[in-house]
């Protein structure tokens, strides 16, 4: 009498671990990840996360434990994400750009246990008081450890001392991914994407950008440790299509292009002031290029800027895509053939979520009326981390609260008419109102800040710092700037500063923003 094994409880799983098992089986010599014209194979990726998983789990990592990456985008963020979940343990992006101030907040919040680092971001790691908890960092990259202690591990070594694990089996409710995202007290939030999320993320994308086999080859510009960056290649774990992943740093639209070329990529993403600078550039229309997807989102995109885009690349279809971390992200999808007779509107909301726009009362208001708009379905968060209160008030009355005041037209595409978060989007970057005034009323000249967007011609919107001082005290942007440095990103320095004998407020105390943006407007120089 003979008797069947089950296959292993991995295979029937649906997260990226598994997928990635999958193709490293049937696909194993195609390219998964390129970068800097190095191919990362499928077979190579999985066998390196299995690596990276059972050296993760001989230091004591295990389910439910935090492992926290503060790398720039290459293919070892992406084997490091494998590693960890496929323990069971959370991934944790950390953002390069903050201050160390910043960047202790969300150790201590996270409490990981283990942090893969790139070499040239280690001195960042230590000027974090928090990291010195940690028990295992993993160094990646050229580095003189010699003087480090014992918990400090070269990345290839670290992977060399281990087989491939097993992948066990982890359910798609495990949390994947911790994403921090500022939020209005000025702390940031944690929230838990779990591995379901992840892959109804990839079904939109799959549907949005008609991602249907493997021939795709995505290109990536966002950092990873925004939800656009796993959230876009996402896809591409699942069907099997490869990634190029480019390298950080400034902007350059000429080396994009050539990248473009070389990679022969066909769906890729910029927020619309990379592409306002790609369209422009001379030889635009001398490229030998295959885009088939040309997406944009993070910011509005101008009318200018549409047209721009359906003029340099007439043969490929512009997807607009619109959400927030807490979604996964996407939340509403704006397809080219309508971007422009629906010129403003961040789209139709995906068919995979339920969504209510709604008053304060949560009653449903009507077409063309203002309400916030609330979600639920399986790319919804499960929590914020750590943040039970926050949590409960995201999702009172049962459904996630985005903050976004929008309106419906009749076909149901959304406009977007303000934040209730009071977020400014600066190039694509989202930058929290309360937590830069946080910072500010520390300055012993400030009595009271508000901190508000202005339009800009390069980056949509920059903020502004509106003080009133302390009598007998004065204050200069050069003054703020220099106390500011060090303390918050660079990017969510003010550009502005207007000082006024005090600040507007209404009959409940609560300053006027509205009156400020439209003061602001007149006294500080725009474009710049």
């Amino acid at each position: 009498m003979s008797t069947t094994a089950l296959p292993p409880a991995w295979t029937f799983r649906n997260h990226w671990m598994a997928h990635a098992g999958t193709h490293a089986a049937m696909r194993p010599d195609k390219p998964a990840l390129r970068y800097r014209g190095e191919t990362t194979t499928w077979s190579q990726l999985s066998e390196r996360s299995l690596r990276g998983a059972a050296a993760l789990a001989a230091r004591g990592v295990g389910a439910g434990d935090r492992v926290a990456l503060l790398t720039l985008s290459h293919p070892w963020f992406v084997e490091s994400v494998l590693a960890a979940n496929s323990l069971g343990a959370m991934a944790v992006p950390l953002n390069f750009r903050l201050a160390p101030p910043e960047l202790d907040y969300i150790l201590t919040d996270s409490a990981p246990v283990a942090v893969v680092v790139d070499a040239l971001l280690l001195p960042l790691l230590k000027a974090a008081p928090a990291s010195a908890s940690i028990g295992t960092v993993v160094v990646i990259g050229e580095a003189d450890l010699g003087a480090e202690a014992d918990h400090v591990l070269a990345y290839e070594d670290f992977l060399a001392g281990q087989e491939p694990m097993e992948l066990p089996d982890v359910s798609e409710d495990t949390t994947a991914l911790i994403m921090y995202t500022s939020g209005t007290t000025g702390h940031p939030k944690g929230a838990m994407l779990s591995h379901r999320n992840m892959q109804v993320q990839a079904l939109t994308c799959i549907r949005a950008m008609e991602m249907f086999d493997d021939s795709d080859i995505g290109f990536l510009t966002a950092p990873f440790f925004h939800i656009a960056g796993l959230g876009s290649i996402v896809a591409n774990l699942v069907v099997g299509g490869t990634v190029v992943i480019h390298p950080l740093g400034a902007f350059d639209p000429a080396a994009v292009l050539d990248a473009y070329e070389a990679e022969g990529a066909t769906v890729v993403f910029n927020v619309p002031v990379q592409w306002d600078l790609i369209c422009a550039q001379p030889d635009i229309d001398q490229r030998d290029l295959k885009l088939r997807i040309i997406s944009w989102g993070a910011a509005p995109a101008s009318d200018a800027t549409l047209r721009a885009m359906a003029a340099a690349f007439p043969d490929a279809l512009n997807v607009a895509v619109f959400g927030q971390t807490e979604t996964s992200p996407i939340t509403c999808v704006l397809r080219g053939e309508d971007s422009l007779r629906k010129l403003g509107s961040v789209g139709q909301p995906i068919p995979t979520l339920q969504y209510r726009v709604v008053d304060q009362l949560m009653n449903d208001v009507a077409p063309g009326e203002v309400g916030e708009i609330v979600y639920r379905g399986p790319t919804v968060m499960k929590g914020y981390w750590n943040k039970p209160s926050e949590t409960a008030e995201a999702f009172a009355g049962g459904w996630f609260h985005s903050g976004d005041l929008v309106k419906q037209d009749a076909e149901g595409f959304v406009w977007v008419v303000d934040r209730m978060k009071d977020m400014i989007i600066s190039g694509g970057e989202n930058i929290y109102c309360a937590e830069v005034e946080n910072v500010i009323a520390a300055h012993p000249a400030v009595r009271e800040v508000a901190v508000i967007g202005r339009p800009d011609d390069r980056w949509g919107q920059v903020p502004v710092a509106v003080v009133s001082t302390v009598p007998g005290s004065e204050l200069g942007l050069g003054d703020l700037t220099a106390f500011l440095t060090g303390k918050i990103a660079s990017y969510k320095l003010p550009k502005d500063l207007v000082v006024l004998p005090e600040l507007p407020r209404n009959a409940g105390g609560k300053i006027l923003k509205g009156t400020l943006r439209a003061t602001a407007t007149q006294l500080v120089p725009q474009g710049g």
